[in-house]
């Protein structure tokens, strides 16, 4: 059975979560750019179980979608922006770490976290500066994303940034700085 634009974008914008998840399953291989954008939004989706169709529906995709992923980034929703790096990474498209490097320093620190979770995954060296100057940031889940990305990248920690680390007296952050060893 051959469903259209029209009836995609109507159950993706209106229908049941079932319905939602059953068409997202469906949608793995398309290459429409505007079927693609509609499945990015439901990335921002209330439903997390619609939320984490559209994510593997986006991941598993073996279309080249680059663009279409990175266009999405400039999205108001921080949901949008963290997800679309997720899956940007999960495709490991490195490509796209100079577009991701950029999100190190967005408002939302979900955002900031993801992309360095990316950059880390996608071993992006030359976004090192980007990721060291996270382990300053006011948020304690930036500074564990800036200090696993920067052991995934191979970079040694600064003693300098190990005791400024340390003073968080984080169990998470004592876990990760062991991994550093």
């Amino acid at each position: 059975m051959t469903i259209s634009i029209e009836q995609i974008y109507q159950i993706l914008n209106s229908g049941s979560i079932s319905e939602k998840i059953e068409i997202l399953s469906q949608l793995t291989e398309t290459d429409n750019t505007e079927v693609i954008s509609e499945i990015i939004k439901m990335l921002d989706d209330p439903e997390i179980r619609v939320r984490g169709e559209a994510f593997s529906t986006l991941v598993l995709n073996p279309k080249n979608i680059s663009d279409i992923l990175i266009n999405h980034l400039e999205s108001d929703s921080k949901n949008v922006r963290g997800f679309t790096i997720l899956v940007l990474a999960n495709r490991n498209d490195k490509t796209a770490t100079k577009e991701i490097a950029k999100f190190t320093n967005d408002d939302n620190s979900m955002v900031r976290s993801c992309a360095l979770g990316a950059l880390g995954h996608l071993k992006a060296k030359e976004f090192s500066k980007n990721i060291h100057d996270c382990f300053s940031d006011s948020n304690i889940e930036v500074k564990r994303s800036a200090l696993y990305a920067s052991i995934l990248i191979g970079e040694k920690i600064s003693p300098e940034n190990i005791s400024k680390l340390k003073k968080e007296n984080d169990p998470e952050i004592e876990k990760i700085l062991s991994m550093n060893i």
